[in-house]
C-alpha cells in the first residue's frame, strides 16, 4: 500500500493511532458503495482529492485505530489479516507489514489488553489470529476480544456461505475456543467499557454493530465501524453499502451518528475513511461535510 504517515489525534489525554493495512483497490468503491456514482461523486467537490479522484473513483481503506484508555491498551478492529483465503481476490492472501505497524505505533501484540470489534466482517477481524504451525492462533494472546451478543447469535443461526465459514473458521472461532472472547449486551442502549469508552448501538450493516466513542465532555471521537463507509455517505447518508443486511435501519442509524457528532463536535474516525482519516461532521445542504 501507500505508505502514509500515521497520524495521531488528541481526544482529550488520549492519543489514539491510525494503523494501516491496505489500501483498497479503485474498484472497491463502485462495488460496496453502488449508488455512489461518479456524478454523485464529482458533484460533491469537497471529497477530492483526499477521498475520492478527479473522476469520481472513492478511495477507502483498511486500517485499526488504537489507543490507551483507564491503563488498558485498547484496538479497534482488526483488518483483514494475513494469509487469508478470501473471495475478493484485493483481500486474499495478504502480506502485509501490519503488525510492525501497530509495534511502531507502541502497542506490539502481547502488550493489547483489550480487542474491539465492531462487527464480525472479514475486513475487520482479520489480524485477530495469525498462522502459527500451521494452525490459527491469537495475534493477541493476552488480550480480550469484545463483540456483542446480538452480533454473535446473529451468525450463530444465519445461513453462511462457505467463504463467511471460512473467516468464522480462521479468524473468530479460535479466539472463541481459546476461551478470550466476550460479549457486550447493547440491547438496551451504549455499553460503557471504561470512564470515557463506551460502545453505541450502530445497527442496520449487521445486527450488532456497535460504533466506538471515546472521551467526554469537550472532546469526544467516533469510530464509525460500518455504519458509515465512505465520506461520500456524509453529504449523502442515503447511500448504502451492497452489504448491509437492514438498508433501512443502516440509514436511520448512520443519519443519527452523524447528526450526534455534527451536533456535539465530535472528531469522526473513519473505519475506512482514506487519509486523513479524521475531521468533524459539518452540516451541509440535506447532509453534512467532512471538516478540519
Amino acid at each position: 500500500m501507500t505508505h502514509h504517515p500515521a497520524p495521531t489525534w488528541t481526544v482529550g489525554s488520549v492519543a489514539v493511532h491510525r494503523v494501516d493495512e491496505i489500501d483498497f483497490p479503485p474498484e472497491t468503491g463502485a462495488w460496496l458503495l453502488p449508488d455512489a456514482t461518479a456524478d454523485t461523486v464529482t458533484g460533491t467537490p469537497w471529497l477530492a482529492p483526499d477521498f475520492a479522484d478527479a473522476d469520481g473513483v472513492l478511495r477507502a481503506s483498511s486500517h485499526s485505530f488504537a489507543f490507551t484508555v483507564d491503563g488498558r491498551r485498547i484496538l479497534v478492529d482488526t483488518g483483514i489479516g494475513n494469509g487469508k483465503q478470501r473471495a475478493l481476490p484485493a483481500w486474499n492472501d495478504l502480506d502485509t507489514d501490519y503488525l510492525d505497524r501497530l509495534t511502531a505505533a507502541g502497542f506490539p501484540p502481547e502488550s493489547v489488553d483489550l480487542v474491539i470489534l465492531t462487527h464480525l466482517h472479514a475486513d475487520h477481524v482479520g489480524w485477530n489470529t495469525r498462522l502459527d504451525g500451521g494452525s490459527w492462533v491469537p495475534t493477541f494472546p493476552n488480550a480480550r476480544y469484545l463483540t456483542t451478543r446480538t452480533e454473535w447469535d446473529h451468525w450463530a443461526t444465519a445461513e453462511l456461505e462457505e467463504s463467511r465459514r471460512q473467516m468464522f473458521r480462521d479468524s473468530v472461532h479460535p479466539v472463541h475456543e481459546a476461551g478470550l472472547l466476550d460479549f457486550a449486551d447493547i440491547t438496551e442502549g451504549p455499553v460503557a467499557l471504561a470512564p470515557g469508552l463506551r460502545l453505541l448501538p450502530a445497527p442496520g450493516h449487521t445486527p450488532g454493530q456497535v460504533a466506538v466513542e471515546l472521551g467526554d465532555g469537550d472532546a469526544t471521537a467516533l469510530i464509525t465501524g460500518d455504519a458509515v463507509h465512505h465520506p461520500v455517505q456524509l453529504a449523502h447518508p442515503e447511500i448504502n453499502s451492497c452489504v448491509d443486511i437492514d438498508p433501512g435501519l443502516a440509514r436511520r442509524t448512520r443519519r443519527a451518528l452523524l447528526g450526534t457528532a455534527a451536533d456535539t463536535g465530535a472528531l469522526l474516525l473513519g473505519t475506512h475513511f482514506a487519509p486523513p482519516t479524521g475531521g468533524r461532521v459539518v452540516p451541509e445542504g440535506e447532509g453534512w461535510r467532512l471538516g478540519a
